[in-house]
């Protein structure tokens, strides 16, 4: 029945009484229209308080969930705050370890001090040598300990900030504790509603015409009021979590208080190893200063060794070009206190070994001179033969001979360039460097070059001109060529002048005309024509690349059958990538014979039939042909690396050759090199090391 239905709610006395009352008006129908209307509005009212609380139990639902979800990111704080406590833990072992090794070290200084004390200074510099190094490792140490101490500042810092977010979510479990008496106030409030509206209820008991109308109504009521019954039951569980998660709030707090005091025995602990580091500052202060007095001792030690080194020196020279004076009288005396039976048997010696055929006529005829002139060399030879069979003796003799018989060879450099006056590339380089090599073989060097506008003249000693002209063929014609003379890196050179209309030389550049073709083959000419007109007789003309590759046609041409015929010609291709190509017509301006050298044995170009390519007539009319090393002597004789020269490099294999470039071992040399800051040598590494 309804009475008992209203017997097993959970409801207040006054509110079953009013429910028993407005039960008992609608069973008798004592309720008037305006009665009604009041009660109306009085359960419309209620619905209105119930939505509000309805409202209320769900952001406070909201709440709690919000609750338990920072309490899971509590948690798991805690768990990372609880991983960090123990690393410091580790970092304080490590520290700790770190400060019993700092205190072995100074146990060491001072062994080491004791031990300096009795040894001397010698000994007192390889153990501080040893001791430095050990402090480098302890320095080392040290440093990984103030990263250590650093990381746990920056951790220190992380936790302090994490304790402020605690605190803060402990203040919003605080706010919803408020939230909470906040409802329970709503619900107070809509108790006192109720009541209002039982006391309403109990003035319109005698009014109710409509209702059949409010027992739906009713019914709906009563559903409601089961239903905040349940969510009034479920806020109080929530609530009940809510101080469950107030109380891991408080043993978090208990934790971080921890973490706070551990930090606190951190941060005591880097005070000492500051207080260690400051010492051991001090102690390097006193290594320096000890590394100072012996640096300074050492020099000065270096500087009596030097003094006495010099003076040893200056005493070995002046005793070696004593004994040297003294070997040069005895042996000048005893030439001429040599017998003439000595003379007389060493010249029967040499004619016998003609008569048997043991030396040739031109030989012997060397040795006679040697000993009617009664030279030392000769002299010294016979003596030093004295134990020795016959056959090393002709050895000796023979090798007497030919060290007379060649003086050396007469080398002719023809070039476009010579370091450093007129340098462009490697050719520049190569010529000087090969010059002063020759000539400090006992060979002539002479050089010859275009006398150009844009030269660096300072470079050239004592340039002047000869008062002769020497004049040359081209286009038809005779022109005047004015010769100069000068020395560049100690080497003779010849420098050409055309007097030429076009100024062949005078374009404020070395290459890159629209003539080239004609100012080099023109220059050739003019070299060819000096050497046959000043009547020299060189053993080799050596010729560079391209620009004056003309030399070799020319010289087999038209120089040897007027006399200049006694060398022999040497061309150097220094890059096969420029062969200075032209219409074979041009060839005529210098006067050789284009229709007799345009062809496929001599000069003509190997892909441009009507063209002819100076580099092959040099390869052709050269006794011998080299380049830069014997690696590019082997790329340029095949079809990708010789630039359509490589058939006639192999048919000429066999006077073709790689010779490896050097370097001016005067030019660089560190001990006179003018650019280095400080000059040094093989001998004194000192000025490397500063």
């Amino acid at each position: 029945t309804s009475e008992q239905i209203i017997n097993g709610l959970v409801l207040p006395s006054v509110t079953k009484a009013l429910l028993f009352s407005f039960l008992q008006a609608i069973n008798g129908e004592q309720l008037s229209s305006m009665q009604l209307e009041d009660l109306v509005g009085m359960i419309k009212n209620a619905e209105r308080n119930i939505l509000v609380l309805n409202q209320a139990r769900v952001h406070a639902l909201e709440d709690i969930h919000n609750v338990l979800d920072e309490k899971e990111t509590l948690q798991g704080e805690i768990n990372i705050l609880e991983m960090r406590l123990a690393e410091a833990d580790a970092r304080i072992k490590v520290a700790s370890q770190g400060k019993i090794h700092v205190e072995f070290l100074e146990s060491q200084l001072e062994m080491l001090r004791n031990e300096l004390n009795d040894r001397g200074e010698l000994e007192l510099y390889e153990n501080q040598k040893k001791f430095s190094n050990e402090e480098v490792l302890s320095t080392h140490d040290d440093h990984s300990l103030n990263k250590e101490v650093d990381s746990l500042r920056t951790e220190n810092l992380a936790l302090k900030n994490d304790i402020q977010a605690l605190k803060s979510m402990i203040s919003n479990v605080k706010n919803t504790d408020e939230r909470m008496a906040t409802l329970e106030n709503e619900c107070s409030f809509l108790g006192s509603s109720v009541k209002e509206l039982e006391s309403k209820l109990l003035v319109s008991q005698q009014d109710s015409p409509k209702i059949s109308t409010l027992k739906v109504e009713y019914q709906e009521l009563w559903e409601k009021v089961e239903n905040l019954q349940q969510l009034f039951d479920t806020a109080t569980k929530q609530a009940d979590q809510a101080t469950l998660v107030l109380q891991q709030n408080e043993d978090l707090r208990k934790k971080v208080d921890k973490l706070e005091k551990s930090l606190e025995e951190v941060n005591v602990l880097k005070v000492s190893s500051d207080k260690m580091q400051q010492s051991n500052e001090l102690i390097q202060k006193k290594i320096k200063l000890l590394e100072e007095r012996l640096q300074k001792s050492d020099q000065e030690i270096y500087s009596f060794v030097q003094l006495y080194q010099e003076s040893l020196e200056a005493f070995q020279d002046t005793l070696n070009s004593l004994k040297e004076e003294s070997k040069k009288r005895t042996s000048d005396a005893l030439v001429d206190d040599m017998p003439r039976e000595f003379w007389s048997r060493l010249l029967l010696t040499i004619d016998g070994w003609v008569l048997e055929k043991k030396i040739s006529n031109s030989d012997a005829k060397l040795l006679r001179e040697l000993a009617w002139k009664k030279d030392r060399c000769i002299r010294d030879a016979h003596i030093a033969c004295k134990e020795k069979n016959e056959r090393e003796v002709i050895s000796i003799f023979l090798r007497l001979a030919s060290s007379q018989a060649s003086p050396g060879l007469y080398i002719v450099h023809i070039a476009a360039e010579m370091a450093p006056v007129a340098k462009v590339g490697g050719l520049g380089d190569v010529v000087t460097g090969l010059g002063k090599t020759l000539q400090k073989k006992g060979h002539l060097v002479e050089i010859i070059l275009p006398k150009y506008d844009c030269m660096q003249y300072d470079g050239i000693y004592d340039l002047r001109a000869l008062d002769v002209t020497v004049e040359s063929y081209f286009d038809g014609k005779l022109f005047q060529n004015k010769i100069w003379v000068g020395t560049v890196e100690g080497l003779p050179v010849y420098f050409i002048e055309p007097h030429h209309p076009n100024k062949f030389f005078w374009r404020g550049q070395y290459y890159g005309e629209h003539d080239d073709f004609k100012r080099f083959s023109f220059f050739s000419r003019a070299a060819l024509e000096f050497l046959l007109q000043a009547g020299k007789k060189p053993d080799i003309i050596h010729c560079h690349d391209w620009q004056t590759a003309f030399v070799a046609p020319l010289y087999w041409d038209l120089y040897a059958p007027k006399g200049l015929n006694s060398a022999r010609i040497c061309f150097t291709c220094h890059n096969f990538e420029y062969q200075g190509t032209a219409s074979a017509s041009e060839l005529a301006s210098c006067g050789l014979d284009a229709q007799e050298l345009n062809r496929p044995d001599r000069m003509q170009d190997n892909t441009a039939h009507d063209s002819v390519n100076p580099v092959k007539g040099a390869i052709v009319f050269s006794n011998i042909v080299t380049t830069v090393s014997p690696t590019y002597a082997q790329e340029v004789r095949t079809a990708e690396g010789g630039k359509g020269l490589h058939s006639t490099l192999n048919s000429h294999s066999r006077k073709f050759m790689g010779i490896l470039n050097g370097i001016d071992t005067d030019a660089w040399n560190p001990a006179t090199d003018n650019f280095l800051k400080v000059q040094y040598s093989a001998n004194d590494m000192q000025g490397k090391a500063e």
